[in-house]
């Protein structure tokens, strides 16, 4: 039998707001256990939640950005259920009325592109942390996240694959991330995701029961999760069996999904309107004020780019893809939009590399975009040749110092003057006879050798092109 798979995805983005979304506690990343949780987040007697502006402006701001209905009146309920890290036996979530609804979002797969619909993204609040390690047999309760803002982004079962589910979680990361709402940090645990998966016989209508997978917080996870979770199903049904509604965690060490526990539905929550927070109402005018605030979004940053400044769409979709990056190329190129290709070339080079060496992120780049916008200008110009740019990028690494003080300090401007070089190239092809008559004979990979003998003699400054020009002008003769 030939079997569809069936994803759907909650995703979880923590907002950027500095205080939680019904209480003024911090919500800084990093303190010690239960020293960021006020009463408010304790659940005590007697204390009441005010929702936190700035959450809702994020949650509508988003909305926008995926061309969703924002809901006029949405309301805060309560998610009834035990857990030892939720501290009012309860989570103030929205249900019936999410603040965010019917939205949708392109994401690109193997070449294709494919609209995915969002059901609703809606703002809850999080639960504490259960600690296991170091009790000996006991856990620990952290409630430093419980009231942590959250928007939980939740698509319709419409993704088929995982490379599509992967893919659909990169393009909601980097839409939060230039939204501003969301620093998408996985590994502290602010964006995060729920796959839920099931399997159905090709051309059946009707779902299968689904397994969901907790708490991924990987794009490397997501798919291998759900690969696998997708062969468990199959496999349990032709054997004869049944997939259960349940909650299961994948295990990355041995690559598998297990099960946590049953799967609740909805009615299993107890649902009603929390009596201690009024209705939001959302202005026409409120949400007009946020739209007039949107940045260029990524898709239509990476049109841009490859537009107006003539990149490929390989190239474009790389800078495009980071806020950060796309930011430091711009100003990279800001007085110099002639030299955009370049610019890009090196910044996915050199810089690059020299990042991932020394495991930095493009904001810490000891390198500003002002500085290697001057640098390749110097390539540009012919004032360095390739590798004495790359001999001056190692020095403004290590130093941070401009490319025009050490090439003016190092003496490292490339030599252009053509009888200078036909001095050299004079000398070198006196002293090689033998690769000269190769070359003259048709072996056009000895003139690389003679090239870089001349560089070599040179110290290294010759023009190239120019070596070339000359050395080719001189065997004509």
């Amino acid at each position: 039998m030939q079997w569809e798979t069936v994803i759907g995805l909650e995703i979880h983005a923590q907002l950027a707001t500095r205080s939680k979304i019904f209480s003024g506690a911090s919500t800084a990343y990093g303190a010690e256990p239960n020293t960021q949780a006020c009463a408010v987040d304790l659940g005590l007697p007697g204390v009441l939640p005010v929702v936190n502006e700035q959450a809702i402006a994020m949650a509508v701001r988003f909305g926008l950005a995926i061309d969703a209905r924002i809901t006029p009146r949405s309301v805060f309920a309560r998610k009834n259920y035990f857990y030892p890290d939720l501290p009012k036996g309860y989570q103030i979530s929205q249900y019936e009325a999410p603040i965010v609804a019917q939205g949708r979002i392109t994401i690109d797969v193997d070449g294709a592109q494919k609209t995915i619909n969002i059901t609703r993204a809606h703002l809850e609040e999080d639960a504490g942390k259960s600690l296991h390690e170091d009790f000996h047999g006991a856990s620990g309760i952290d409630l430093n996240r419980a009231g942590t803002p959250l928007l939980e982004i939740v698509s319709e079962p419409e993704m088929r694959s995982a490379a599509e589910a992967a893919a659909y979680m990169r393009e909601i990361h980097r839409l939060v991330r230039y939204l501003g709402i969301c620093d998408g940090n996985m590994q502290e645990g602010s964006f995060r995701c729920d796959a839920n998966v099931s399997v159905r016989p090709l051309g059946q209508q009707a779902f299968g029961t689904r397994a969901e997978i907790k708490n991924l917080n990987s794009f490397r996870f997501i798919e291998r999760a759900i690969e696998f979770e997708v062969v468990r199903q199959i496999e349990l049904i032709e054997n004869g069996g049944k997939v259960v509604q349940e909650t299961r965690l994948y295990d990355p060490d041995k690559d598998e999904t297990r099960p946590l526990r049953s799967k609740e539905d909805a009615h299993d929550y107890r649902y009603f309107p929390d009596p201690d927070l009024l209705p939001v109402a959302v202005s026409a005018d409120y949400i007009e004020s946020i739209r007039a605030t949107l940045p260029e979004l990524p898709r239509a940053k990476l049109t841009r780019f490859v537009n107006e400044f003539e990149l490929s769409q390989e190239d474009a979709t790389l800078l495009a893809n980071d806020l950060e990056t796309a930011n430091y190329f711009e100003q990279a190129i800001a007085s110099r939009p002639g030299q955009a290709k370049q610019t890009a070339n090196w910044l996915s080079g050199e810089l690059f590399a020299a990042l991932n060496r020394d495991n930095l992120a493009i904001a810490a780049s000891p390198i500003k975009p002002t500085q290697l916008g001057q640098l390749v200008e110097r390539i540009v110009d012919g004032t360095l040749s390739g590798k004495l740019a790359k001999q001056v990028f190692a020095t403004m690494w290590s130093s941070g110092r401009d490319a025009d003080d050490i090439i003016a300090a190092e003496g490292l401007r490339q030599v252009s003057d053509t009888h200078l070089i036909e001095v050299a190239v004079r000398d070198i092809l006196a002293q090689n006879p033998e690769q000269v008559e190769q070359l003259r004979a048709g072996k056009d990979k000895v003139l690389g050798f003679l090239v870089g003998q001349v560089m070599k003699k040179t110290g290294g400054k010759a023009n190239p092109a120019l070596v070339n020009q000359l050395i080719k002008a001189a065997l004509a003769n």
